[in-house]
C-alpha cells in the first residue's frame, strides 16, 4: 500500500500513524475470543509490520495465551482502553492493527471473515466475500485470503 495512514484511540490521548509498506488486507474474526474482547459479534484487523507504526501517548498491555499456545499481547490507550494493535510471539514484526482505529475506517471493508463456525447467526457476510470456519492455518493460506493488497 503506497499512501500513509492515520488513526487513534476513542480519547485522542493515543495517535497513531503507519508508514507505506506491506500490509494485509482487512479482515473479520468471528471467534467467540474476539467477541468476547470488543463486546460486539466481530472484530476487524488488518497485519501490518511493527516497524511501519508510530505512536504517540500512554499505551497500557494486556497478554493472554491463545488456544494455539501463541501468547497474545494487546497494546491499547491507557486512558480510555481504545485496542490500537495485537502482536504474538509466533509472528515477531508483525501487528494487527485494530480497524476501527483507523480515521478512514468507514472506508475499509473485509477481504474474508474467519471463524464463521461462530459466526452471530444474524450477520449476513456479502456474496463473494471469502470465509474460512476456523482461521488460516499457514502464512501461505493468510497471504492466500488477506495477502498484500
Amino acid at each position: 500500500m503506497e499512501r500513509t495512514l492515520t488513526g487513534g484511540c476513542l480519547c485522542g490521548t493515543v495517535r497513531y500513524e503507519l508508514k507505506p509498506g506491506f500490509r494485509m488486507q482487512p479482515y473479520a474474526c468471528h471467534c467467540t475470543d474476539c467477541q468476547r474482547r470488543t463486546g460486539s459479534a466481530f472484530s476487524l484487523h488488518m497485519g501490518v509490520m511493527a516497524k511501519d507504526l508510530t505512536i504517540e501517548g500512554e499505551l497500557n498491555e494486556g497478554t493472554f495465551v491463545q488456544p494455539s499456545g501463541a501468547i497474545s499481547t494487546i497494546t491499547g490507550c491507557a486512558k480510555c482502553m481504545s485496542r490500537i494493535y495485537a502482536s504474538h510471539d509466533k509472528r515477531p514484526g508483525l501487528a494487527s492493527i485494530r480497524v476501527g482505529t483507523l480515521d478512514n475506517s468507514k472506508d475499509v471493508s473485509p477481504a474474508a471473515h474467519f471463524w464463521v463456525l461462530s459466526k452471530q447467526p444474524w450477520i449476513t457476510i456479502p456474496e463473494g466475500v471469502p470465509t474460512l470456519e476456523t482461521q488460516p492455518q499457514s502464512s501461505e493460506e493468510w497471504l492466500q485470503y488477506v495477502g498484500p493488497e
